[in-house]
């Protein structure tokens, strides 16, 4: 992931005696930085666009899709603050499968009911006067005035089954937003000036070195 190149470095306590001194260092990336999205953005609608992923996408392949560079996963992960691709990104079909049949046990696990929930019903003028996706018990009944008339509906309920409502769920991490192409370089710019030390940083060494303890401070 071309992000890690962004990381700055820091020294790290290794503690690992020598010949000349109680400790030695070494360099290492200092993933206590992290990028993130200037807050103006965020005030302008224009700046994102909407992206649905596709089958097993990764983020290298959107990078690729909207940038022509499958390097700069990182910055489709950034934008949408991912931080574990294992719970905040859609699964491959295989690996959902198998988180399946994980958590689930077995095919007739997952295909046991997870909920009920209303389906939408309309009155004869073609309002709507229950909205479909609210959770009820499966006997649920509902009750409602047509015109002059009050109607009691009583067939109002589907089921969702466990692996229903696991599809649901992937299909909602199919939607991110991405950094429209013409507001790339700014970001990098951003992420490329947030990365640096300045030089009022405690052991400063560099704008991309310091030297620290078992963890580095003022990040």
């Amino acid at each position: 992931m071309g992000y890690f190149k962004q990381l700055p470095n820091w020294m790290y306590t290794s503690r690992l005696k020598s010949k000349n001194s109680d400790y030695d260092f070494v360099e290492v990336k200092n993933f206590y930085r992290r990028a993130k999205v200037r807050s103006d953005f965020f005030d302008r609608f224009t700046t994102f666009e909407k992206y649905q992923i596709i089958g097993d996408e990764r983020p290298d392949n959107v990078a690729k899709t909207v940038y022509n560079d499958p390097e700069l996963d990182w910055v489709i992960l950034t934008v949408n603050n991912i931080m574990n691709l294992n719970s905040e990104w859609p699964l491959s079909q295989a690996s959902f499968e198998k988180f399946l049949l994980q958590k689930y046990g077995t095919i007739q696990g997952y295909n046991q009911v997870h909920h009920f929930e209303t389906e939408e019903v309309k009155d004869s003028r073609g309002r709507v006067v229950l909205p479909a996706g609210i959770e009820v018990d499966e006997d649920y009944e509902f009750t409602y005035t047509d015109g002059d008339t009050e109607v009691l509906d009583s067939d109002v309920t589907i089921e969702v089954t466990n692996k229903d409502y696991e599809i649901r769920v992937q299909d909602e991490l199919r939607n991110i937003y991405v950094l429209k192409p013409i507001f790339l370089q700014t970001f990098l710019n951003d992420v490329e000036e947030i990365m640096e030390y300045p030089k009022k940083t405690t052991s400063y060494i560099g704008s991309r070195l310091k030297q620290g303890g078992s963890r580095p401070t003022d990040y």
